[in-house]
């Protein structure tokens, strides 16, 4: 019996959060360990059906660097990265795209099905969702002039079109979203996960944007994880060296996202289960908010 009490206590230190953000839109950028090991992709899949069950609607952008590479290993077809960022030459956005827009997304699609959600996969080129431009890779050279470096299909994000995202989730779908865009000439790129899920977050001034990783989430010197952070410290961070390496183009992305109506932006470890549940009901979180 005492067990089953505990059970209703969760459910009602839940209720105030589910009554927060009932009908709000969390957009949650999938990636990492949690993208790989089967136990973590069921209870990701199962997660995301109830957050929908319960009013909430989840938009889900995924990445998929690892199988990229397995692909193009397989297929004896060479990687070269620049800053690391792959160099995407025609045959790599061949494979970029019939892995991310076909296996990893259908798969995350059939696996919210077997649970009792209706996902919809697409990618930025259906109804004209994501529209990129080509990035270029910017080098400062010793005499100080700014050297473009061009990097093949990588493109960024140019505008988002909320609407086909929208007409899904007031069908009862959840939109799982492959990071490849598409310019005016009908070009495809691929573009960083990270940067789309700020993107359509910014879009649909979503209530939450949850970035997955492999790490527990901001750490101070000691290492020990800083729960919360405001937008105007970030560069500050960044400088005195406690944002560093990969975590600093995440945390930007954060920035972009707040500075586009996004209310809270939520860094967590995807190697923990049921991490997005335990960020968003619970009081402590798992990770680190940054907000505005």
């Amino acid at each position: 019996m005492e067990k089953l009490i505990e059970k209703a206590g969760v459910l009602q230190e839940a209720l105030p959060y589910i009554r927060e953000f009932f009908n709000k839109v969390a957009v949650i950028k999938y990636g990492g360990h949690a993208m790989t090991a089967e136990d973590l992709k069921e209870s990701f899949a199962r997660d995301v059906v109830l957050l929908k069950y319960i009013g909430i609607n989840p938009v889900i952008v995924h990445g998929g660097g690892p199988q990229i590479n397995e692909m193009l290993k397989r297929l004896d077809i060479k990687s070269d990265f620049v800053d690391g960022m792959r160099v995407t030459d025609e045959a790599t956005m061949e494979v970029v795209e019939m892995v991310l827009g076909g296996k990893i997304n259908k798969e995350i699609v059939s696996l919210i099905g077997l649970y009792g959600g209706k996902a919809a996969g697409l990618t930025g080129k259906d109804g004209g969702l994501i529209k990129a431009r080509k990035l270029y890779l910017e080098k400062k050279k010793e005499d100080g002039e700014i050297q473009k470096i061009d990097i093949g299909a990588v493109g960024e994000v140019e505008e988002v079109n909320a609407g086909v995202i929208e007409t899904l989730d007031n069908g009862g779908f959840i939109p799982v979203i492959a990071p490849i865009g598409v310019d005016g000439l009908g070009k495809t790129y691929n573009i960083n996960a990270d940067l789309v899920a700020g993107s359509v977050a910014g879009a649909l001034k979503a209530e939450k944007l949850v970035l997955m990783t492999d790490v527990a989430g901001i750490l101070d010197v000691n290492k020990n994880l800083i729960p919360s952070i405001k937008r105007q410290e970030v560069e500050g961070l960044i400088a005195s060296g406690v944002i560093g390496g990969g975590m600093i183009p995440k945390v930007r992305c954060a920035v972009d996202a707040i500075d586009s109506g996004v209310k809270k932006v939520h860094i967590i470890d995807g190697r923990i289960r049921h991490a997005v549940l335990l960020e968003i009901f619970t009081k402590g979180g798992v990770g680190t908010e940054i907000t505005g």
